[in-house]
C-alpha cells in the first residue's frame, strides 16, 4: 500500500509540474507585450524576464512543450499502475471475477489519472493564464527560462528539426510573435471593446474614423466629394441677389458658377462678395463680375494632396472627371467628416430624406427613398434600410 501511495504522490507532483508548463505556455502567448514592456521599463525585474522570453518565444514554447511531454509520460507511467494496485482490493471485494479485475482496474485507473491530469494539469493553469496573462507570465518566466536553459541542447535540436519540416511546407519559422497590429485588427479590437462595454461607442467610432484618416492614401477626391446631382450651383446669368437667396435656401456660402451646363465651370461665387454689393445694385450685378477663380481637381487626386490644396488655396474645389466634366465638389468639411463623422452647424437643415409610401412588408409600413440617400440620414428619420440590393 505504501509504494502505490508514494507513486501517486509523485504523480500528483508531476501533474502540478505539468500545470506549470501549461501556464507558462499560455501566459507567454497571451500576455500583452506592450504592457510587459511598460512594467519592465518601470523597474519590474520579473516583467523584464517576460520581455526576454518573448524575444525568443519559439524557443521558450518548445521548452514548455518538452516539459509537458515529459511530465505527461511519467504521470502515465506512475499513476495508472499505482491506481490499479489500489483499486484491486475494492473491486475484488465487490465480487468481480478474478480474471476481470486487473483489466477493470487499469481502465478505471487510466480514466481517473486522465481526469486529474486534464483538470489540474491542463484546464486550471490554462484558464488562469488566459484570465491573468501578465501576472502568470511574471510568475512562470523565471523558472521556465532556467528550465529551457538547462535543456537548451535538446530543445535546440528538436526545434531545428521542426523548423526544417516547416520550411519544407513552404513557411518561414518565426522566433517571436508580431506585436504590431494592422489597421484592420485595431478596428476590430475597437469595435469589440465597444460591444464589451470597455470603450464608449462614440470613442470607438472616433478611433475607427481616425484609423481610416491615417490611411487617407487609399481615398481620392471621388470618395469624399458631394456628387454633382447634389451640388448647389449658379448659372452665369445669375445676380448677386441670387447668391444671397441660394444661401438662404441651402445654408451654404460658396457656389460654383457655370455657363450653359454645370460641366462649364467659370468660377466660384462667395456670399461675402455678394453682400459687399450695395443692396440697390444686387439685382443688376451679374455673378460673373464677382466670381473668383475655381479650384479644379481631378477625381483621382488622393485625399492627402487634396487636403493640402484646400488648406493653402481655397476651402472648396470642383472635382473634374476623366472627360473634363464636373463630377462634384469637395470641401474641407467633407474631409473632416471622414474623420469625425457628420459635422453640423447652425446653417444645416434637418436633412431628412424625401420619402414615398411603398407596399407594406410583413405587416410593417415601408417607404421608398432616393437611391442616393445616406444610410445615416435614414437612421435619423427612424428608418432602417434593408441589407442587400
Amino acid at each position: 500500500m505504501t509504494i502505490p501511495l508514494l507513486l501517486l504522490a509523485a504523480a500528483f507532483l508531476l501533474i502540478l509540474a505539468n500545470g506549470f508548463f501549461v501556464a507558462a505556455e499560455f501566459g507567454l502567448v497571451t500576455v500583452d507585450r506592450p504592457e510587459a514592456e511598460r512594467a519592465a521599463a518601470e523597474g519590474d525585474r520579473r516583467a523584464r524576464r517576460v520581455v526576454d522570453s518573448l524575444k525568443e518565444l519559439s524557443f521558450q514554447l518548445s521548452g514548455t512543450q518538452l516539459g509537458i511531454t515529459l511530465t505527461s509520460l511519467v504521470v502515465g507511467m506512475l499513476a495508472e499502475p499505482a491506481l490499479a494496485g489500489l483499486l484491486h482490493g475494492p473491486f475484488t471485494a465487490l465480487g468481480l471475477p478474478e480474471g476481470v479485475v486487473p483489466g477493470v482496474c487499469v481502465a478505471v485507473g487510466m480514466l481517473l489519472a486522465s481526469a486529474v491530469q486534464m483538470v489540474i494539469g491542463e484546464l486550471v493553469p490554462k484558464n488562469w493564464a488566459v484570465s491573468r496573462p501578465l501576472q502568470v507570465a511574471r510568475f512562470v518566466a523565471g523558472p521556465q527560462h532556467r528550465f529551457a536553459r538547462l535543456f537548451r541542447p535538446v530543445i535546440a535540436g528538436l526545434n531545428a528539426v521542426a523548423n526544417r519540416l516547416v520550411r519544407a511546407l513552404g513557411f518561414e519559422p518565426a522566433d517571436e510573435l508580431a506585436s504590431a497590429r494592422t489597421p484592420g485588427e485595431l478596428v476590430s479590437l475597437a469595435r469589440h471593446s465597444a460591444r464589451a462595454g470597455t470603450l464608449e461607442q462614440d470613442t470607438a467610432d472616433l478611433f475607427v474614423r481616425t484609423l481610416a484618416t491615417l490611411s487617407l492614401g487609399d481615398l481620392t477626391a471621388q470618395h469624399v466629394m458631394t456628387p454633382r446631382v447634389r451640388v448647389a450651383a449658379l448659372q452665369a446669368s445669375a445676380t448677386a441677389e441670387d447668391v444671397i437667396n441660394l444661401t438662404r435656401a441651402t445654408g451654404l456660402s460658396r457656389f460654383p458658377v457655370y455657363r450653359e451646363r454645370i460641366d462649364e465651370i467659370v468660377g466660384m461665387a462667395h456670399l461675402k462678395d455678394a453682400l459687399a454689393v450695395p443692396a440697390p445694385e444686387r439685382l443688376r450685378t451679374p455673378v460673373t463680375r464677382m466670381c473668383r477663380p475655381a479650384l479644379l481637381v481631378p477625381e483621382t487626386l488622393p485625399v492627402r494632396p487634396l487636403l493640402t490644396r484646400l488648406r493653402s488655396e481655397q476651402p472648396i474645389a470642383v472635382v473634374v472627371d476623366e472627360y473634363g466634366g464636373t463630377a462634384g465638389v469637395v470641401t474641407l468639411e467633407d474631409i473632416v467628416e471622414e474623420l469625425v463623422g457628420e459635422v453640423r452647424d447652425e446653417h444645416d437643415g434637418l436633412d431628412l430624406p424625401e420619402l414615398a409610401p411603398a407596399v407594406a412588408e410583413n405587416g410593417a409600413p415601408a417607404w421608398d427613398a432616393d437611391g442616393g440617400c445616406r444610410i445615416d440620414v435614414l437612421g435619423r428619420a427612424g428608418l432602417r434600410a434593408p441589407e442587400g440590393p
